[in-house]
């Protein structure tokens, strides 16, 4: 497996993690609105998250094969996080804490690329 697949499949299995912990604490916790848009964010950002990576390893091998370069599909997760936000506000569910979860994959990213790059 190369060392990009390992990576992503690391980043997914963290972002697991915190959407696990999450729904833990979604049935635990009386706070619902709060928690409930932070899973919200967590779920379309792993979506997002599994997009840009699926998108990048095609474009990888792409670019390997022909020289030519394909999108990452922006307007497919511009259009996910729209969806989640129609969602939240339907629901009443907290905006900031959809934001927070919807922007979690990023520290995600760095932190990973961070912990296993010391060398």
């Amino acid at each position: 497996m190369s060392e990009y697949r390992i990576m992503a499949s690391r980043q997914r299995k963290w972002m697991y993690v915190f959407i696990g912990l999450t729904a833990v604490l979604a049935v635990v916790l009386p706070e619902k609105q709060f928690i409930l848009g932070l899973l919200i964010g967590l779920v379309i950002g792993f979506y997002n998250l599994w997009l840009l990576q699926r998108k990048a390893n095609m474009q990888g091998e792409e670019a390997a094969v022909t020289g030519k370069r394909k999108g990452v599909g922006t307007i497919s997760r511009l259009a996910s996080a729209a969806l989640g936000t129609l969602l939240v506000i339907q629901y009443d569910w907290s905006i900031v804490s959809f934001i927070i979860g919807l922007m979690a994959v990023y520290p995600v990213i760095m932190l990973d690329y961070i912990w296993f790059n010391r060398k």
